[in-house]
């Protein structure tokens, strides 16, 4: 791969706030956007917290037929796509269609809108044999994970490759990831790319507190999320979507883009460990970190800033606390490194992207965003985790890391000026 992959575009959909400048705010002041759950009665679950987008379709412009019959996971990408291409500036009508393509992530797609509209074909599960009529006549929308992906396809009349990625929680990332390689290897010259998730809805705040994954902190709903924090109790529930426009390098530049930054590497692997589980040991989170940093050709003393998973259960703080030791090695004691997720919650398979464009704006901004909530040490997570408040700070290289259920392991390397040289 020789071809050098661009940002010139972002665009935001996040708790606290629509767009990215708003995006951006709440993560520099170090505000949470958690709250008690209001896109349904959450009487009787564990956890009736969450991190939720105050959005309006209509407000956003959405046409009428995706306001009423798209689920909201859609709704947010197309919102966010559109502000990703307005600010790259790109006029996609003047673009080769086949040569646009799109990459999009989901971790729990259409679950929102399924649950929704099987509670009315069954009568609220009373009947078995439910009632067809009673559906959205494009509820196969919801059940075709590809929707996302068609769907900003056709808005933006991209015919490259187009694809859908579902690995859990690290799909943002390998979404972009994909998006990087696509360009990186000539089968495209601007790719769509990023993620989405609206997961806030009974059965999938169930599935979490089965497991206790998610905070009961209900009392207390903005500090709930305490990612590294002696004593945090488990995630908060978030939804969002965050996308990008990743173009060819000489591409942009040749019609005069604002270039944020590059994508300077990407990898994932696997744990074949367990589906929720993970080891103390940081192996494969270190080996995505390691390979990322090799298609680089980039030391791990140059890494200013680590972007962590950082959800904020045990198993999950130790282990990429272990696998950021073990590759970036006595600099990783001199590496801020620090979790939104205490600020906007863990969006599943949205949260990867956000945090990618949470890493483009820090970049921008030369600011590292705190972990809110931060206040005891953990004595087996003992970095820089950033407490409470942003820090100014030289940022030239940032890593992006996430972890995924079904043992997904990733990492995105994005660079600024003079961040590395060829």
């Amino acid at each position: 791969m020789n071809r050098r992959v661009a940002v010139t575009g972002i665009g935001v959909v996040a708790p606290g706030g629509i767009g990215s400048r708003a995006f951006w705010d709440l993560l520099a002041a170090g505000r949470t956007a958690t709250r008690g759950i209001t896109l349904f009665d959450p009487v009787g679950l564990r956890s009736r917290i969450a991190a939720e987008c105050d959005f309006d379709p209509a407000e956003h412009g959405l046409d009428p037929d995706l306001s009423r019959h798209a689920d909201r996971y859609i709704q947010f990408a197309v919102v966010a796509a559109g502000e990703a291409v307005r600010d790259s500036g790109l006029d996609t009508d003047a673009e080769d269609p086949w040569r646009v393509a799109v990459s999009l992530g989901s971790a729990v797609g259409g679950t929102t809108r399924l649950e929704h509209d099987y509670v009315l074909v069954s009568e609220g599960g009373r009947r078995w044999d439910v009632d067809h009529r009673a559906a959205d006549p494009k509820l196969h929308m919801a059940f075709s994970p590809s929707t996302l992906s068609s769907v900003v396809a056709e808005q933006f009349g991209a015919r490259g490759p187009v694809q859908t990625v579902s690995t859990g929680c690290t799909s943002g990332l390998d979404a972009v990831g994909y998006a990087f390689h696509t360009i990186a290897e000539g089968r495209a010259d601007v790719c769509i790319s990023g993620a989405s998730d609206s997961p806030i809805s009974p059965i999938t705040m169930a599935c979490f507190d089965a497991i206790k994954a998610t905070s009961p902190d209900n009392d207390d709903p903005e500090h709930a999320s305490r990612p590294f924090d002696n004593n945090r109790n488990g995630f908060v529930m978030g939804e969002g979507a965050a996308v990008l426009v990743l173009e060819e390098y000489e591409h942009a530049r040749a019609r005069g883009a604002h270039i944020y930054c590059e994508i300077g590497g990407y990898a994932t692997f696997g744990n074949a460990y367990h589906m929720t589980g993970l080891t103390g040991e940081g192996l494969e989170m270190s080996r995505a970190i390691d390979s990322t940093l090799d298609q680089a050709r980039l030391d791990p003393t140059r890494i200013d800033y680590v972007n962590a998973h950082g959800s904020g259960t045990r198993q999950n703080d130790r282990h990429e606390t272990a696998a950021v030791k073990r590759s970036l090695g006595s600099h990783a004691y001199d590496t801020p490194m620090s979790s939104i997720k205490s600020m906007v919650g863990h969006s599943l398979g949205a949260i990867g992207a956000i945090e990618v464009a949470a890493c483009v704006l820090a970049l921008k901004h030369q600011v590292v965003p705190p972990t809110a909530n931060y206040e005891t040490p953990d004595p087996e997570c003992d970095l820089d985790y950033v407490p409470r408040d942003a820090r100014p700070r030289k940022l030239r290289n940032v890593l992006s890391v996430g972890s995924g259920f079904g043992g997904f392991q990733s990492a995105v390397l994005l660079t600024g000026p003079g961040g590395r040289t060829r």
